[in-house]
């Protein structure tokens, strides 16, 4: 194996490792932000929605941008982007900077997620075997070490330029040093190595191009299905479990900790399972358990139940949204960055839609049934199984090529 892809794997992983932590330490600090600005409770989720509609708007101009440059250069140059951006949040003195920061934030987020996959999508063809899932899971442990830090400055009242500033400040010039060692696989999927030369951007345009929208539905479906899932978890866990279940306030903390917990031990075995009984099976038993665990939170009895519905949850949903991205790989392995980047627009249109579409039927229906819609959602993952399954590398107009590749392969020689 070319230790240039070791390095670059490992710096990728890092750059996952640094989003996560900075994603969770802006979310889970939103009350503390709402405070700092005096934002009403019926203008914060104009604020909240901006975020993702930008991120989409940042995504779609990352397909156009990587068509004349390299991913890893985008890549390199956004995170410090999220970061500052995530700083001058914490830091700003009106509600105009803070308009600013997120406006920032959400469209180098919308460039950072789709530069970071498309990255990681070379990579796995170019290792010949599943490791999308180990990026994922370095994404989980930056949310996890994240919240904890944000639940550590929130204990200790630190203002939110005291909690950001020192984080911001290491992670950014890691990132910046790590960006060296990005194994930027140039025109994916037509052998070329790290070092391949800049006029090869240029070749990815007509690949681009050839990516149709039509094969990629069945997975933008998935990817947004699997959103709304996590973003019930995120929003409404603690206030199901306080609520609906009776569980205590310390308690109502535990089912989002639970889930993040075990969506990182399910992405870093997933890669191993993906090699062993292949994609379709991963996401099948993990769309399954998924599904189980919102029955199980919806019918639970009590808190500890809900619990352990919460954690079949993190352990089935982890590995469908990994896989996504791969399987877009596999459907255009030479426009892979732009499959990449169009499915990524889904995770923000999830996300938009999961917490309203979940807090208005729980409040005109029930929050019990509530949960049952996510369930349903998280099931139609089940109808395109096939679209993870290995296949002939397709033309952008579907006819098939001869050759065939499992989860993509660059070269041998790589």
């Amino acid at each position: 194996m070319d230790p240039g892809l070791r390095h670059g794997r490992a710096a990728l992983a890092a750059a996952f490792f640094s989003q996560g932590a900075v994603f969770a330490l802006l979310v889970t600090r939103i009350p503390a932000l709402q405070d700092r600005y005096g934002i009403p409770d019926a203008i914060l989720p104009v604020f909240l929605a901006a975020v993702p509609v930008l991120a989409g708007v940042g995504s779609v101009t990352t397909e156009r941008l990587v068509r004349r440059m390299r991913a890893g250069t985008l890549l390199r140059w956004s995170q410090p982007v999220v970061g500052l951006s995530l700083l001058g949040a914490g830091a700003g003195g009106s509600v105009v900077e803070l308009a600013v920061a997120l406006g920032a934030f959400g469209l180098a987020v919308g460039a950072l997620d789709a530069s970071m996959n498309m990255l990681g999508v070379r990579l796995q063809r170019a290792y010949g075997r599943s490791i999308m899932l180990g990026f994922h899971a370095a994404y989980s442990l930056g949310g996890i070490c994240g919240a904890t830090l944000a639940w550590a400055g929130a204990e200790g009242e630190l203002s939110l330029a005291a909690l950001y500033g020192p984080v911001v400040a290491v992670l950014v010039p890691v990132v910046l040093v790590a960006s060296r060692w990005y194994a930027d696989l140039a025109g994916a999927g037509a052998g070329e190595g790290p070092n391949a030369g800049e006029a090869q951007a240029t070749a990815r345009a007509p690949a681009a191009r050839a990516v149709s929208m039509r094969p990629l539905l069945p997975l933008c479906l998935v990817m947004a299905c699997a959103y709304i899932g996590d973003s019930t978890v995120s929003n409404w866990s603690a206030g199901y479990l306080l609520d609906v279940l009776g569980g205590s306030e310390a308690l109502a903390t535990v089912p989002y900790n639970v889930y993040m917990i075990t969506t990182l031990l399910g992405r870093a075995v997933g890669d191993i399972g993906v090699r062993r009984f292949g994609a379709v099976t991963v996401v099948r038993c993990g769309t399954l358990l998924a599904a189980t665990g919102f029955g199980v939170v919806a019918a639970a009895p009590g808190a500890w139940t809900g619990i352990l519905g919460f954690t079949l949850l993190g352990l089935g949903l982890c590995v469908i949204v990994p896989q996504t991205f791969a399987a877009a790989g596999r459907l255009y392995p030479g426009g892979s960055d732009a499959a990449v980047a169009r499915l990524n627009i889904f995770n923000y249109v999830g996300f938009l839609i999961g917490s309203p579409l979940v807090g208005a039927l729980g409040d005109v229906w029930n929050p019990r049934g509530a949960m049952l819609v996510p369930m349903c959602l998280v099931l139609v993952t089940l109808f395109h199984a096939r679209s993870f399954a290995p296949q002939p590398d397709r033309y952008g107009d579907g006819h098939e090529r001869p050759r065939t590749a499992d989860v993509g392969r660059v070269s041998d020689e790589l």
